[in-house]
C-alpha cells in the first residue's frame, strides 16, 4: 500500500511537472502570436521602381484611403493590376500598397519610403502638412470606381457608361484585407492616432480636386 502511495505521489509530481511545461509551452506560443501581430502583414512584392518614391525623413501621422482603376482606357477590364503599375509609371505616380478585387494586397512602395500619392491639398487641423502631405502618410489604393459624377473628372461619361454597374464600388475581400492592413499599420506605427483626422480619404484632403474614396466607399467596414 505505501508503495502504491508513493507510486501515485510519484504521478502526481510527474502530472504537475508536466502541466507546469505545457503552461510554459502555451506561454511562450501565445507570446509569439502577440509579437507576430506587430510584424507587417504578408504582402505580395511589385515594387515601383526607386525614382518615383524618396527617403522618409518625417514622423508618420497619418494614413490615406484611394480608389484607382484603368477604366478610362478600358471600361471593360479596369481592375487589370499590370495595367494600374503601368498608369503609376508613366505618370511618375506612387502609393505604399494596392489592393486588388480580390483581396490581395500589394507592396508598391516601402513604408520607409515617400510614395507620390497624396499631390495637393491641406487639412484643416494640419496647416502645415499643406501640399506636403506625401512626407506623412502612408498611402493605400483599391482597385474600384466611383459613382459617374465622381469619376467625370478622368472617365468620360459615355466610357463610364460602358462599365458593368457590379464593378462599382468595393468588394467583400477589399474591406477584409483592407481593415487587416490598417489595423497592421497603426499597430506597428503608433504615431497615426486611430481615428478619423488621421486616417483619411483622398477627397478629404484635396476637396473638388479628388474624389476617392468615395461615397461608395464605407467607413464603418474597416472600423471607423
Amino acid at each position: 500500500m505505501e508503495w502504491k502511495i508513493i507510486c501515485i505521489g510519484c504521478v502526481l509530481t510527474a502530472l504537475m511537472v508536466g502541466c507546469s511545461a505545457r503552461a510554459k509551452e502555451v506561454k511562450i506560443q501565445n507570446t509569439e502570436v502577440e509579437v507576430a501581430t506587430e510584424k507587417m502583414i504578408a504582402t505580395t512584392n511589385k515594387l515601383l521602381p526607386l525614382d518615383i518614391s524618396e527617403k522618409r525623413i518625417n514622423d508618420l501621422t497619418h494614413l490615406m484611403i484611394h480608389f484607382i482603376s484603368n477604366a478610362a482606357l478600358k471600361p471593360e477590364d479596369p481592375y487589370n493590376v499590370d495595367d494600374v503599375y503601368s498608369i503609376f509609371k508613366e505618370y511618375g505616380l506612387s502609393v505604399h500598397y494596392l489592393i486588388d478585387r480580390e483581396g490581395e494586397i500589394y507592396s508598391l512602395v516601402p513604408e520607409d519610403r515617400v510614395a507620390y500619392h497624396a499631390g495637393k491639398g491641406s487639412l484643416p487641423d494640419f496647416p502645415q502638412y499643406e501640399n506636403k502631405m506625401n512626407q506623412y502618410s502612408i498611402g493605400i489604393e483599391l482597385l474600384a470606381i466611383g459613382t459617374k459624377e465622381e469619376m467625370l473628372a478622368i472617365v468620360e461619361e459615355d466610357i463610364y457608361n460602358q462599365i458593368d454597374p457590379v464593378l462599382a464600388g468595393y468588394t467583400e475581400a477589399q474591406y477584409q484585407s483592407l481593415q487587416l492592413l490598417v489595423d497592421n499599420i497603426l499597430k506597428r506605427n503608433p504615431s497615426i492616432l486611430r481615428d478619423r483626422r488621421h486616417v483619411i480619404g483622398h477627397d478629404e484632403y484635396a476637396p473638388g480636386r479628388k474624389t476617392d474614396p468615395g461615397s461608395l466607399f464605407d467607413w464603418t467596414r474597416i472600423g471607423f
